[in-house]
């Protein structure tokens, strides 16, 4: 009899995780885009909450993220334990996706970036504000994570559940939270939206840190037009993340 052949590494991995094929896609796609548009770089991480295990989530494994491939993505439980464990390394700030999803049961998809445009104003004492209707969500409230008030050892990483659980009650129920001296926090119900209100975020953060520097004031987006354009703008993510996945899938790496 012939002998069997035996399984290769990428056929054993796929084996191990039981979200759809099309989220292990997506979210591997993500981590592109968002390399792509400056909001990751060789650091960050994108997760999305397991399609078929509410209990779960996946996210790569210790990768850069513009590199990240499908069979670079784990499962993890809301413990933020790989499942199954398989030896690898994992990102350290793992926590604070764990706890997020299990304090927010309508979050379906984190990212958390050092994009340079939102540092300044988690180091500040200036709000980050709405300044168009592609941001709306900002005027939702934008928290910030002063990671002094839960540990003052110098450590600025949410390396620990109870770090993890310390910002998701500073988060509460924004779409984000900025993160003094380290990025922010975006979440979303889901995984497409959330790479829209990260790009936007940051996007947000230089048109107003330009309106600032005119001297004037600025004339930001009132609560009933926040409420109107993100009922009008966000359902129409999926318009450019058409585009964006078109942008970064014919990229060479």
């Amino acid at each position: 009899m012939p002998a069997k052949k035996k399984a290769s590494p990428k056929a054993k991995s796929s084996r191990l995780i039981t979200a759809s094929k099309d989220l292990v896609a997506d979210v591997a796609l993500a981590n592109l885009i968002l390399f792509d548009h400056e909001i990751l770089d060789g650091f960050g991480h994108v997760s999305a909450r397991h399609d078929k295990d509410p209990e779960r989530f996946i996210m790569s494994r210790y990768v850069a993220p513009g590199i990240v491939t499908p069979g670079d993505i784990r499962e993890f439980s809301l413990d933020s334990e790989p499942v199954p464990d398989r030896g690898e390394k994992h990102y350290s700030e793992r926590f604070l996706h764990g706890e997020i999803y299990r304090a927010r049961p309508d979050v379906n998809a984190i990212i958390h970036s050092h994009a340079p445009p939102l540092i300044p104003f988690g180091s500040t004492g200036a709000p980050l504000r709405p300044m168009y209707h592609m941001s709306a969500y900002v005027g939702m409230g934008v928290p910030t994570f002063e990671i002094r008030n839960f540990q003052n050892d110098g450590q600025m990483l949410i390396r620990s559940a109870y770090l993890g659980r310390s910002l998701a009650s500073v988060l509460s129920d924004k779409p984000m939270v900025l993160m003094r001296g380290h990025g922010a926090t975006i979440v979303a119900t889901s995984l497409h939206l959330c790479v829209y209100r990260a790009i936007y975020a940051a996007l947000n953060a230089k048109l107003q840190m330009d309106a600032l520097r005119l001297g004037d004031e600025v004339n930001y987006l009132n609560e009933s037009e926040v409420e109107y354009c993100m009922e009008g703008v966000e359902s129409t993510n999926e318009r450019a993340w058409a585009l964006w996945k078109k942008e970064s899938s014919g990229k060479k790496r």
